[in-house]
């Protein structure tokens, strides 16, 4: 079993992250963060790298583009027993990221207020953070993925304990990573389908 050495966190609920932050990098882990997560981290005293300094690429476009970057897709992806996965990995330059802890952005929130507009709706549907999530469930196999900081404890125990969280946890954190998607994408596509074309002012205000 692969030890955890390397931890990607980037979150829109913070509840707990300060103390889920502190016990990984006590026990070894190197932590890779993004924004206002990372700013976070560090305000607790706690060593953090910028995603943008792993990758070697600046977040841009608005924050648009952050974590779409090979050096994370592929250090999530790897599979660590596949001899030429590891020579690739080697070749690149790529580095393994063992656990994602990602929540995403808020858009059921969004849309709740009834003066949201169909701009600030599309600026809140997550990009990066599904497609890290669904990433990392894909290979639960090698990496743990956490969307819910109420299983931060059972993750840090089982990193104490051997290293590692079991299989049998990475399975089960991946399923709920699958249902999250499955409802964020819904509830995306729902709102959409409601939207007044006709007579919205996104496609009334000349912008063809």
């Amino acid at each position: 079993m692969n030890k955890i050495t390397r931890a990607l966190i980037s979150l829109t609920d913070k509840s707990g992250i300060e103390g889920f932050a502190k016990e990984l990098v006590g026990l070894g882990v190197e932590l890779l963060s993004t924004g206002g997560t990372a700013k976070k981290i560090r305000e607790a005293g706690i060593a953090v790298k910028d995603v943008s300094e792993f990758t070697g690429f600046p977040e841009m476009l608005d924050g648009r583009v952050k974590t779409l970057h090979p050096k994370v897709h592929g250090g999530i992806l790897n599979q660590r027993d596949n001899v030429q996965h590891q020579q690739q990995c080697a070749e690149h330059g790529l580095q393994p990221i063992d656990l994602i802890a990602v929540n995403l952005y808020v858009f059921e929130k969004t849309i709740a207020d009834p003066n949201c507009s169909l701009a600030d709706a599309i600026e809140n549907i997550d990009i990066g953070g599904p497609t890290m999530l669904r990433a990392a469930a894909k290979n639960f196999h090698d990496v743990t993925v956490i969307v819910d900081p109420a299983d931060y404890p059972q993750v840090i125990q089982e990193i104490r304990a051997q290293g590692n969280t079991t299989l049998k946890t990475r399975f089960r954190l991946a399923a709920k990573v699958f249902a999250l998607t499955s409802k964020y994408d819904t509830a995306i596509s729902a709102w959409l389908d409601q939207v007044d074309v006709e007579n919205n002012p996104y496609f009334t205000a000349g912008k063809e």
